[in-house]
């Protein structure tokens, strides 16, 4: 996995292959193959070693200052060089590969919104949120601008922004009598 890390930081995701790794690492292609289906395969499961904890959400009291850490945290890790670009590549690649989509739902973008819903309704049931705040619809609100921003626009994902999107998900979201 440190291999194709390091040879995706070098020739990027579309050059990257299975026979570059193997070469690079020193073992034979089959070794790699039983191990994973495809570059993709590989490629997210060697993503995902990075800095796996850093991904963890604490639980301070605070809903709105917990979300902004571990957002700001996921965003330095997934949207900065050398990991954001790789990372779009493998959603791209996700987009044309149903395994590749299925195995980034399944071991990437599943748990992190479990993790994010999980957090959400602690703070609902410890009163930090009113009874009726739909967690559904704010996994959406927090996650939809920040791909959007960083995949269809190509505009720089910043801590300000992210900031601004917590803003907008608690202002609107508020009850109101």
């Amino acid at each position: 996995m440190r291999t194709t890390l390091e040879l995706g930081k070098e020739i990027g995701y579309a050059k990257l292959s299975i026979e570059a790794v193997a070469a690079r690492a020193g073992v034979g292609k089959h070794t790699i193959y039983r191990r994973w289906s495809s570059k993709g395969a590989l490629f997210l499961d060697s993503l995902l070693s990075l800095n796996k904890s850093d991904l963890d959400y604490p639980d301070t009291g605070d809903i709105v200052a917990d979300l902004r850490r571990q957002i700001h945290a996921a965003m330095d890790l997934l949207d900065r060089p050398p990991v954001g670009p790789l990372y779009r590549a493998l959603i791209g690649e996700a987009l044309l590969n149903p395994q590749v989509a299925a195995a980034l739902n399944d071991h990437f973008i599943t748990p992190q919104a479990e993790k994010t819903l999980a957090r959400l309704k602690a703070a609902r049931d410890q009163g930090q949120l009113s009874p009726g705040f739909d967690l559904d619809l704010a996994m959406d609100i927090l996650s939809g601008p920040l791909y959007f921003r960083a995949l269809i626009v190509q505009e720089p994902l910043t801590h300000e922004y992210v900031d601004r999107v917590i803003e907008a998900l608690f202002t609107g979201m508020e009850c109101r009598p």
